[in-house]
């Protein structure tokens, strides 16, 4: 069997890629298991020092890397190139912070000395996609392996040239051979990595039917799992709010990497009182986007990362005009290509409300009061993100905790940043990564009592 790895702005097939087969994959599971036993004895400043390498190497190559993403998935190049940065600096706060983070814990008891020492477990499955197809796969290797573990990759299908990239970075900086692999697999050997006695964990990002899968079958081995999946973020504008920068960042948080991101402000959810003069705002920024070929500097919104995608989309928007919405830009959907569209008087029951867009597709949901905002932003199946826009910042901070989310934003974009934890609630998944909480997830917190 082999992948095949399409330019979604061409559709023209830039490679195939044979994947491994049970016997093989075998083979990769035991290199994991005898890199564990040596990597699990360095020290965090050895660890340290070769993840500083891998930062270098990513800067050093980022127009080589970030050409091999934009010509995968079709994400803008500029953008390609800040995902790339990105990874870096994960790398370098992993590198700086690791030690200090699992450093034992000392608790006071009736024990002459009893403290928490953090210890690595083994091998931890990633299973990620395509959107961030670099960024997805550092923020869990930098933590997970600076703790002690070792890595094992299964990328999505259509990014193969950014799954073997990866592996072939931690080879240059240094890695111990099979602290890090790229397994080219198809999901039918996932029970077999599940199954075997290294793997203690798995991290998943992706679809809410992906991870009900992975969460079962690790269930099923007595597997720990991190679950980061679909979101449809609330973005709610009060009265009060700076109306020009709100109408800006909405429409970056929802166009950026073509609309194809878990944490996207997807239901703008404003005040009638400010509607339409947001309204008008957002139609502005959106007319101002620049779609075509994403490889050129000025392209702002390249293709989605395959045709099924944007036939899903231009569904979505189709059934919610046809349940009363209206349409006031964009919409047309040739091939991967989707113009980017603004959907307004969307209510519940329909699509732009009810499912997450995975697109370039925005729905203004009009509210009468504050009550209402949150009432709507928490009449979802989903717990990610969301944002708050109002210049009364307590009111601003009293309105996030009432929010079901795992993240809120007040007058700010929602974003992941290597120093706070990421992760959602309800459907968007459980666990978090990043910061000093996400290191912890895949580590033995283990109690040490002297008497």
């Amino acid at each position: 069997m082999t992948f095949k790895s399409i330019n979604p702005y061409t559709n023209e097939v830039i490679e195939e890629y044979p994947t491994l087969n049970a016997s093989e994959l075998e083979a990769k599971l035991q290199l994991s298991e005898k890199a564990y036993s040596s990597w699990k004895e360095t020290s965090f400043s050895e660890r340290a020092a070769l993840f500083q390498k891998v930062a270098k190497i990513l800067r050093d190559n980022k127009e080589q890397y970030a050409q091999t993403i934009t010509l995968e998935m079709g994400k803008a190049i500029t953008e390609a190139k800040g995902e790339v940065e990105k990874c870096a600096w994960v790398c370098e706060y992993y590198a700086e912070n690791a030690e200090e983070f699992l450093q034992d814990e000392y608790i006071s008891s009736d024990a002459q000395k009893s403290f928490v020492s953090y210890e690595p477990i083994g091998a931890v499955l990633a299973i990620m996609p395509w959107n961030f197809p670099f960024w997805q796969v550092f923020r869990f290797a930098a933590p997970y392996l600076m703790a002690g573990n070792v890595g094992i990759l299964k990328h999505a299908p259509n990014v193969n040239a950014c799954s073997l990239a990866i592996e072939e970075i931690f080879t240059k900086a240094g890695f111990p051979e099979g602290v890090f692999q790229s397994l080219l697999i198809d999901v039918d050997l996932v029970p077999q990595i599940m199954e075997h006695d290294i793997v203690q964990a798995a991290t998943l990002t992706g679809s809410e039917k992906a991870g009900a899968s992975v969460a079962a079958l690790s269930g099923k081995n007595i597997k720990k799992t991190v679950l980061e999946l679909g979101g449809s973020d609330p973005f709610i504008v009060l009265a009060d709010a700076d109306l020009e920068q709100a109408a800006k960042v909405a429409i970056q948080s929802r166009m950026l990497n073509a609309g194809q991101s878990c944490i996207a402000a997807k239901r703008f959810i404003v005040l009638e009182a400010v509607k339409g003069e947001f309204t008008e705002k957002v139609l502005q920024n959106i007319a101002a986007l620049k779609t075509g070929d994403p490889l050129l500097t000025e392209t702002t919104t390249g293709p989605l990362a395959r045709i099924d995608l944007a036939e899903n989309l231009n569904r979505q928007v189709q059934e919610t005009v046809k349940k009363g919405a209206e349409l006031l830009i964009g919409g047309k959907q040739e091939n991967a290509h989707y113009d980017p569209a603004l959907l307004v008087n969307v209510k519940p029951g329909m699509p732009g409300f009810d499912e997450e867009t995975f697109g370039p597709a925005a729905s203004i949901i009009s509210v009468q009061d504050e009550a209402q905002a949150i009432a709507y932003a928490n009449q979802s199946a989903y717990g990610l993100g969301a944002s708050v826009w109002t210049n009364d910042h307590e009111k601003g901070i009293h309105l996030a905790r009432k929010i079901n989310s795992g993240g809120v934003f007040i007058n700010s974009l929602v974003k992941s940043d290597p120093r706070l934890p990421f992760g959602g609630i309800k459907k968007s998944g459980y666990g978090r990564e990043l910061s000093h909480h996400g290191i912890k997830e895949f580590v033995n917190v283990k109690t040490i009592y002297l008497n």
